[in-house]
């Protein structure tokens, strides 16, 4: 049971609704849907060692051991180790206890006043996260492997009392202390994932084909109906993390670390990335960089737009985490008005510093040398690109000096300009290319960018021109027109652009939907193709001596029908008696078409014999489709 994003908005509206009218009759309910599972994996397992023992008492009985019968026993045996599936082990470095025995020390305090589970292990990571993970042995039968997950970027971003409540929320989905229940759905709908996900990438067709049609229709629906109590657990964690480490470091973690994140992606990386335009190596001190970038204190301006963008976030069900103003609002000792939250202070010591000790010296070498060997080589190569690219601009700017660019010269030293030099460099040179080309949309988009980010409001029209132009930008430009009003304290009109963007891209993937496949009874309409395209595409077709006729049309769309599906349908010469393999014939065919003709849009391809025969009579209905056909002798 697959749900579409609008029909799984309306089960969880209603679902959120009954949990608060009759909590125990949804839990109860959710209980039941758990079970379920368990009883269909159980009822196979019993069906398997049913027939195992019968064939097994046959062959005793009988004293009869044919081939055919060790054979089916032998797949029998098998087929039961399903429940075993193998989980795979989270990867990252794991660290031992005797390296590290305050970080050990400092978990196991935490695990024991929270009643959670030992772990067998801790692994840091090159991420921004921290997560618990059990990995069942022995598949839905249990015996859990428990794993902690720690991203070492968070541990440098944040106080060790901050970093003990980020640890304290994940060890509160495992916590005794609270709703056993809870913790055990939490825990089943990422078993179940999991099984799922192992089961069809696993390669045991046999095994996936009895399980395939449960687990599609299970999954979603027991993920769907536990929604609503894997949020009210998120909220159960804050709570351990309240009793563990207090209201206001709980907080403080929460805003910090949001902060960071943003500052990471949107400023330290940017900045280290753009380092290849001048660098031909990558850094090797990436690690360095970001504990002295976390203990200088981040401009406040920048850090404001951070935590306003991180405040304008609204729940979705998209995740079952809260927005962090729900999280934050659920302490209920905080400023009504939380746009008034101070920001942390700087920290001085990093929870990677006090918690792992003279370790950590060595774990930023490690990951350094580990950032560096995943970058060297795409670096360099980005590094040689640049230079080339560097080298026409020069060109470019040389010539412009002696004459005038045409318009394909002049689009391509914007590019370079905004790549190579800095925002007011390019300004003046977008302005001569929009007076002439007024409709570009990139222009209109860069245009609109640059005036922003220099505070100016009449870049407004130029992104909303860029996003009338071209539908790819739309959500570009509602992110762009969003952070200037969220950075101007204008939280309403900011977040039209969001749900502006959220209702785009659900459109976007209604739209590429109905454009990844055709059927016969689909509605089509004539190619619209001028002469010239016409001439050039029969051109192309007269090369390939085994095409008869072809049909061009255009499939009918229901969402953004500016941007056109064309149907190219082929029909092949009637084969001599003597010719075998037409499936074989007919995908050769295809293949060539697919990687050979030159088409200026979006172009479906098919062979009209076959499977798709029956598309010939639609295709053949639609005025002017019939764009290409040999002459019969």
């Amino acid at each position: 049971m697959a749900f579409n994003q609008e029909k799984f908005d309306i089960l969880i509206q209603k679902l959120e609704v009954f949990a608060r009218k009759q909590p125990s009759a949804y839990k109860l309910r959710v209980a039941l849907i758990a079970i379920l599972g368990y009883a269909y994996i159980f009822v196979i397992l019993a069906a398997t060692l049913a027939l195992l023992t019968g064939i097994i008492w046959l062959m005793l009985t009988s004293r009869s051991f044919n081939a055919r019968a060790i054979q089916v026993t032998i797949f029998l045996l098998a087929f039961g180790l399903i429940l075993w599936v193998s989980f795979p082990v989270p990867t990252g470095l794991y660290l031992k206890r005797e390296d590290f025995p305050s970080l050990y020390a400092f978990v196991d305090e935490l695990s024991s006043k929270l009643q959670a589970p030992c772990f067998h292990s801790i692994l840091i990571t090159d991420d921004f996260n921290a997560a618990v993970m059990q990995r069942p042995r022995l598949g839905l039968l249990g015996w859990q492997q428990n794993y902690l997950i720690i991203g070492l970027p968070l541990m440098l971003a944040l106080t060790k009392e901050q970093f003990r409540a980020v640890l304290a929320h994940e060890l509160g989905h495992l916590s005794g202390n609270h709703s056993r229940f809870s913790a055990w759905i939490y825990r089943q709908r990422s078993t179940w994932y999991r099984l799922a996900k192992e089961l069809g990438e696993g390669g045991n067709e046999t095994s996936w084909f009895i399980f395939e049609q449960f687990l599609k229709w299970y999954v979603p629906f027991f993920n769907a109906y536990s929604f609503v109590l894997a949020r009210m657990n998120e909220y159960e964690a804050d709570k351990c993390a309240l009793e563990i480490a207090g209201t206001k470091n709980t907080a403080e973690a929460l805003i910090n670390a949001e902060i960071k994140a943003r500052f990471l992606e949107s400023s330290f990386f940017s900045n280290i990335y753009k380092r290849v335009n001048t660098e031909i190596e990558p850094p090797k001190s990436v690690f360095i960089e970001m504990k002295a970038a976390f203990i200088k204190e981040i401009d406040s301006t920048e850090s404001n737009l951070y935590l306003k963008q991180a405040l304008a976030e609204k729940t979705n069900n998209s995740d079952t985490h809260p927005c962090l103003s729900d999280r934050l609002d659920a302490f209920q000792c905080l400023p009504k008005n939380l746009e008034k939250i101070p920001l942390p202070n700087t920290i001085t010591a990093s929870a990677a510093r006090e918690v792992l000790g003279t370790g950590l010296d060595k774990l930023i070498e490690h990951f350094n040398q580990v950032w560096y060997d995943q970058m060297a080589t795409p670096w360099r190569q980005k590094y040689a690109q640049l230079q080339e690219s560097l080298s026409v601009l020069n060109e470019l700017e040389k010539k412009s000096q002696k004459h005038k660019l045409n318009a394909e010269e002049s689009w391509q030293r914007i590019q370079l300009t905004l790549n190579f030099k800095d925002e007011s460099s390019t300004l003046p040179l977008l302005q001569d290319f929009l007076d002439i080309n007024e409709n570009h949309a990139l222009a209109n988009y860069f245009m609109g960018e640059i005036l922003l980010n220099q505070q100016n409001t009449s870049g407004l029209k130029y992104v909303e021109k860029a996003m009338d132009k071209e539908i790819q930008l739309v959500i570009d430009g509602c992110q762009l027109i969003y952070s200037f009003f969220i950075k101007h304290d204008d939280i309403n009109t900011a977040n039209l652009y969001k749900q502006r963007a959220e209702k785009h891209y659900d459109k976007l993937l209604k739209a590429e939907e109905e454009r990844e496949y055709i059927r016969p009874k689909d509605k089509y309409q004539p190619h619209g193709l001028s002469k010239l395209q016409l001439k050039s595409l029969r051109q192309q077709l007269s090369c390939y001596s085994e095409i008869e006729k072809v049909y061009l049309v255009q499939k009918v769309l229901e969402h953004f029908p500016e941007k056109p599906l064309y149907i190219l349908g082929v029909m092949r010469k009637v084969a001599s008696w003597g010719e075998v393999d037409t499936p074989t014939k007919n995908a050769e065919l295809l293949k060539q078409l697919s990687d050979k003709i030159e088409f200026s849009g979006r172009l479906f391809t098919l062979i009209l014999t076959g499977e798709h025969s029956d598309f010939e009579k639609p295709l053949s209905k639609v005025p002017d489709a019939l764009i290409y056909q040999t002459s019969k002798k």
